[in-house]
């Protein structure tokens, strides 16, 4: 991502960096599903924190915990469920309170044109329909897994995956025919894939925490990305991506 380069670091209600700093990075790591909507809100908080520019580290969100686990420098840890950002405070790892930013629902992605006229979460489970779904730790997985079990349903995953993304690039080249991925994802992909209502009696809702990392290299770019994600702009920006108001 370009990085946005100019000389005054404002940080709102954080106080301001000393003058003469250079332009300061904050690491984010979000995870997989943030991809589209956290670059956009990069470059709304860019303009607006102007000596400093956010980096993204996008992932599976279990993947990002055992990254920060093993050492891995981070200013933000934006996760796609409670349990991985609990295991984080457990670790030790976390600066402060995580806060809720958004919510987002789940969504069968199909192939354009729904080849396997697939119409509900039972007809994953049908003969001759190829499913696959994030891994059961991955938070996509663990949703997906929560919905067949509210349906009453049980198909066998042709594969596990470390994160939406790759559910839906496998739709895409047509390697599976159905899988279970966030609202959000099924619309970043625009044409290349089809959505599936999930009705709300068999549906999830996903909960999207964020928090700063202990011992953040940038803490005043850090306090300043989670205000900015937590304030109306950066509520509107999630939104105008699919995801539900904190």
């Amino acid at each position: 991502m370009k990085k946005l380069v100019l000389a005054v670091f404002i940080v709102a209600a954080c106080g301001t960096q000393p003058l003469g700093a250079g332009p300061t990075p904050v690491k984010v790591f979000a995870a997989a599903s943030l991809t589209d909507a956290f670059k956009a809100l990069g470059i709304d908080y860019g303009s607006r924190h102007p000596s400093t520019y956010p980096t993204f580290n996008f992932a599976g969100t279990p993947t990002l915990l055992t990254q920060l686990e093993q050492g891995a420098q981070a200013d933000v840890f934006a996760s796609a469920d409670t349990a991985n950002m609990d295991k984080l405070q457990s670790d030790g790892l976390s600066n402060g309170q995580p806060k809720v930013f958004a919510h987002n629902l789940l969504e069968i992605v199909v192939a354009p044109g729904n080849p396997k006229g697939i119409a509900s979460l039972a007809d994953l489970a049908k003969p001759g329909v190829i499913y696959i779904s994030a891994g059961p730790t991955v938070p996509a997985g663990k949703y997906a897994l929560q919905a067949l079990a509210k349906a009453g349903v049980n198909p066998k995953p042709r594969s596990l995956e470390t994160d939406v993304k790759s559910v839906i690039s496998k739709i895409e080249l047509g390697e599976a025919d159905a899988g279970i991925v966030y609202a959000t994802d099924v619309t970043a992909a625009g044409t290349k894939v089809q959505g599936v209502v999930i009705p709300d009696t068999d549906n999830v809702v996903a909960t999207y925490p964020l928090v700063e990392v202990k011992g953040a290299r940038n803490p005043y770019g850090a306090a300043s990305f989670v205000g900015f994600v937590l304030s109306s702009e950066g509520q509107a920006t999630l939104a105008k991506y699919g995801f539900q108001h904190a």
